[in-house]
């Protein structure tokens, strides 16, 4: 199993030095880390790790899905790191997030998946409030989804991203001015989601798109 080493933020990218089996090797991050699992609890009994800290005005509390796996200052009392884990991330401390997502249940192996990534998604689906209600991200946002009407990868991952209030004055824009404004990080304190873990999000969707057809084939074959 690897093990970070050592960390530190030069120029505003982070440099990771990891040590793998017989290996050492650098690493230079400048991005978030999410990590999907099926049970976050079951996985961080076996790894020890510490949870990160947010300071919500003026109240310290235990980050819902940040870890870091290196040393880090710990408070003895909560077991939490001490430090913010905005301030944390330009001191050059590692947060990963580690996320219970179940988008990934029935599905057998590795092939089965990349089959069903590979489908073009029936994206008319995004149409009908019943299907978008079962969609990871966007269950409770059909009235943006039916307005937007994505019918990409790309576009999906725009709409997960207007959803969120930075990029909300996007939503009845063309999508050509949603597509040039859209992963540009803005100015002020307001949550956005990056293009990265948009992208990511927009994937799981299209898994969980391409399994609701796949077994409603299954179901009429039966």
């Amino acid at each position: 199993m690897f093990r970070i080493q050592n960390t530190k933020n030069v120029n505003g990218v982070k440099i990771i030095q990891m040590n793998l089996p017989g290996i050492g090797k650098r690493m230079i991050v400048n991005t978030d880390i999410d990590i999907d699992i099926a049970d976050r609890k079951k996985l961080l009994q076996c790894i020890p790790h510490t949870p990160a800290m947010m300071n919500s005005k003026g109240k310290e509390q235990k980050h819902n899905t940040g870890v870091y796996f290196h040393k880090v200052p710990v408070n003895p009392f909560t077991q939490n790191c001490t430090v913010d884990f905005k301030k944390a991330e330009e001191l050059g401390y590692f947060k990963l997030d580690i996320l219970n997502v179940n988008v990934y249940d029935g599905i057998n192996d590795i092939d089965e998946l990349n089959e069903l990534l590979d489908m073009e998604p029936m994206w008319e689906l995004l149409e009908h409030e019943d299907v978008v209600k079962k969609c990871f991200h966007i269950h409770n946002h059909f009235p943006v989804v039916r307005r937007m009407k994505p019918k990409s990868v790309e576009q999906l991952a725009a709409v997960l991203a207007v959803i969120r209030p930075a990029k909300r004055y996007l939503l009845d824009k063309s999508w050509q001015e949603i597509m040039q404004d859209v992963w540009i990080k803005p100015d002020g304190d307001e949550y956005y989601f990056k293009k990265a873990h948009a992208h990511a999000y927009a994937l799981a969707i299209v898994l969980q798109l391409n399994m609701m057809v796949k077994e409603n084939r299954s179901s009429l074959v039966d």
